[in-house]
């Protein structure tokens, strides 16, 4: 049964309006705003003059059969891919890997049936590893993946189903869920949906939305944290030298790797920037302070996602154009160990401090495990399972900022060698040492005694 359509005025800011056009088909209710009432009567009249004809109603879209077959032309698998390929020439590895990330979780709620739907882990791989990565869609793939592609293919709903409220609602829902049904960490999800909004432009750029639905419904993400530093993860001076103590210690590559840890700690290099690290960028006196002079990183995303097949995507620095440098100061200590690093261990062929045992990038999962190793070395292995004290090599960056603003340099130039806004060093890195908030109150303390 359909009911006639109804216009509905919407009041917006400063005297502004909106217009609603609302209508049911079968019982679901469809709605279209519009900037100007004249738009509005025009596709309420269009939807009478299909009712009068007799003209059969799409149940998914809710739009007559012969326009539904139009906008039901591309479906969402199909417009996903689109997407993706729009996307890849100008996206970091990391972002691309991103994007796949973010439509998985929405598609499974854009299946129009589960009839001889395959395994859902099985999609999953299907579409993260191969339909949306524009490097691997063309190249041969497993029977099973390319059985299942061509199923998520046929029995996907159309874009214009994500102008259902109920549906748009499913979508962020799922963007807000891990695999197990938790709830997903606050800026993964804010990471997700920014891809999705986008992705909705690009659909009403494409003309297969009137307009980007995301702000039409009442969702509310997970609070964020403001992506603050744990105070517990930050190691204060006396432990980060445990930690480099540690490193040194341990057999085998142990003592090629403090050096790598200690650009991290002392010039709050990213582990990308650190594994990029040439001879040529370190301006060294004898003793006392140096310079590094960053000019790119190499992130790890995985060989499917970069350009040149490898684990990590050579690129310029974060924030930064191409050609770029950013300048880092390098502490005394620091000076030290990379004459001693260089001294003993030199450079590859290209001229790399750090790279692998048996040649080429130094990869992730080094750096990790040995990183496991120092912890319950400087710590005791209970105490470190215990603890989030420095559980990430990434934390020596952390310690790095945090020591900076503790010494009372000020946010811009902090900001400049971190390679941050001073909006995001302020939000995220100006976090008290491990032992700092004593110090304060024993401050504030002889201030209020005097």
């Amino acid at each position: 049964m359909r009911i006639w359509p109804t216009i509905q005025k919407n009041t917006l800011k400063r005297g502004r309006f909106s217009y609603t056009v609302r209508w049911r088909v079968d019982g679901e209710g469809f709605k279209k705003t519009y900037q100007t009432s004249a738009l509005a009567d025009t596709e309420r009249s269009n939807l009478v003059t299909a009712q009068r004809n007799g003209e059969a109603f799409d149940t998914e879209t809710g739009r007559p059969v012969s326009e539904a077959r139009t906008v039901a032309a591309m479906s969402w698998y199909e417009f996903a891919c689109k997407y993706v390929d729009l996307k890849w020439p100008r996206a970091a590895a990391t972002t691309r890997r991103s994007i796949s990330d973010s439509l998985v979780s929405i598609t499974p709620v854009m299946l129009s049936n589960d009839r001889g739907k395959p395994d859902a882990k099985l999609i999953r791989r299907a579409l993260h590893g191969w339909a949306f990565n524009t490097r691997r869609r063309n190249d041969e793939m497993p029977d099973d993946v390319r059985t299942a592609l061509v199923w998520v293919e046929r029995n996907c709903k159309p874009v214009s189903a994500l102008e259902r409220s109920e549906t748009l609602r499913a979508a962020l829902d799922a963007l807000a869920s891990k695999l197990d049904g938790k709830p997903a960490a606050a800026t993964t999800v804010a990471r997700k949906r920014a891809v999705f909004s986008n992705a909705l432009d690009y659909a009403v750029e494409r003309e297969l939305l009137d307009r980007n639905p995301i702000g039409s419904i009442k969702w509310t993400a997970p609070k964020q944290a403001g992506g603050a530093v744990d105070p517990r993860t930050v190691a204060n001076p006396t432990q980060a030298r445990a930690l480099l103590t540690a490193t040194g210690e341990m057999p085998g590559s142990g003592p090629r790797m403090v050096a790598f840890f200690a650009v991290m700690y002392y010039a709050a290099l990213r582990p990308g920037e650190a594994v990029s690290l040439r001879r040529p960028q370190l301006v060294l006196p004898p003793v006392g302070w140096g310079e590094i002079l960053l000019e790119q990183s190499s992130p790890y995303a995985g060989a499917v996602w970069t350009d040149g097949g490898k684990d990590r995507d050579e690129r310029q620095l974060k924030h930064r154009a191409v050609g770029e440098v950013r300048p880092v100061p390098c502490p005394p200590a620091l000076t030290a160990l990379l004459h001693q690093h260089l001294k003993e261990h030199g450079t590859d062929s290209d001229g790399r401090l750090f790279w692998a045992t048996r040649g080429g990038d130094l990869p992730a999962v080094t750096y990790q495990t040995m990183w496991k190793k120092v912890r319950e070395r400087a710590f005791g292995k209970k105490d470190a399972a215990a603890s989030k004290l420095a559980k990430r090599p990434y934390d020596l960056r952390h310690a790095a900022v945090s020591t900076w603003l503790a010494s009372g340099v000020e946010a811009p130039r902090v900001a400049a060698w971190a390679g941050h806004s001073v909006d995001v060093l302020l939000r995220v890195y100006a976090k008290f040492l491990d032992g700092q908030e004593e110090v304060a109150r024993k401050r504030i303390e002889a201030a209020l005694s005097a």
